[in-house]
């Protein structure tokens, strides 16, 4: 169970805070430090390929090869995250999503293997999106969220192989697709939970949909619709895009031209 100190910190020792990442690095280290407001988390980590400068004390470093492309992200999010995690639970997030209202914690988000933000319901007509191996909707995803352990760990010691969804064309490789819908099964035979969207919709929000309104979430993916009122660390600073402008128009001076 979680507890609130007297400093009004909520604490999560067996959770820890987790990024991996090899682009928008910096703002992502600012999503982890504001995602660390009101909350004290076991460990907090930035897996990438280089240790940045202005990491400060508060988050660890831990090194991963460079990630060249979304589909090595998507590949060592299923089969190395574990080997970074040394708590019961990782709370995953990225530049574009992170944790905005502490106060909305609930001890019950720690009672599944897997919750994230709910997904809508596809097009009509779609019958791929997703669905698990038996062509059920399944509601509840995102790589915004908190996986357990033992469910970061499965796949690299299951030997479960790395397939992918074909749909509209082309083969799609999405981990969260791949955890919350292809293996589904074999998570939930070995006793695993993917938490439901009744539950789901008071953690975090991505997509737009019916059942999250009116409801403020413990964390958001992507700047849509009510979650656009968030903090975005990928846009430059006003100071710096003004410096920028200074130097362009001086640099047009000095060559002849207009910028």
């Amino acid at each position: 169970m979680s507890k609130v100190t007297a400093f009004g910190k909520l604490q999560l020792p067996n959770v820890t805070l987790c990024a991996m990442t090899s682009v928008n690095v910096r703002a992502t280290v600012k999503a982890m430090e504001y995602s660390m407001r009101g909350i004290d988390f076991g460990d907090a980590v930035l897996i990438t390929h280089e240790k940045p400068s202005y990491l400060p004390d508060t988050i660890r470093y831990s090194h991963t090869d460079p990630l060249n492309s979304i589909d090595d992200f998507n590949y060592k999010m299923v089969y190395e995250l574990g080997s970074h995690i040394h708590t019961d639970y990782a709370m995953i997030v990225h530049a574009d999503g992170f944790i905005v209202h502490p106060e909305m914690w609930r001890d019950e988000f720690l009672d599944y293997d897997y919750i994230g933000s709910p997904w809508p319901i596809p097009p009509e007509g779609d019958t791929t999106t997703y669905r698990d191996r038996d062509g059920n909707l399944c509601r509840v995803g995102n790589s915004v969220g908190i996986r357990s352990k033992r469910l970061m760990d499965f796949a690299a010691k299951a030997g479960i192989p790395w397939e992918g969804e074909y749909a509209f064309g082309k083969m799609w490789f999405h981990e969260d697709g791949f955890i919350c819908c292809k293996i589904k099964h074999l998570l939930e035979a070995e006793g695993m939970r993917i938490a439901p969207l009744e539950v789901a919709k008071y953690f975090g929000h991505e997509a737009m949909i019916p059942e999250i309104e009116g409801i403020t979430p413990f964390c958001f993916h992507k700047w849509n619709g009510t979650n656009s009122q968030y903090p975005n660390f990928m846009l430059e600073p006003a100071p710096v895009r003004f410096l920028r402008k200074v130097h362009g128009k001086v640099h047009g001076l000095l060559h002849g031209g207009n910028d």
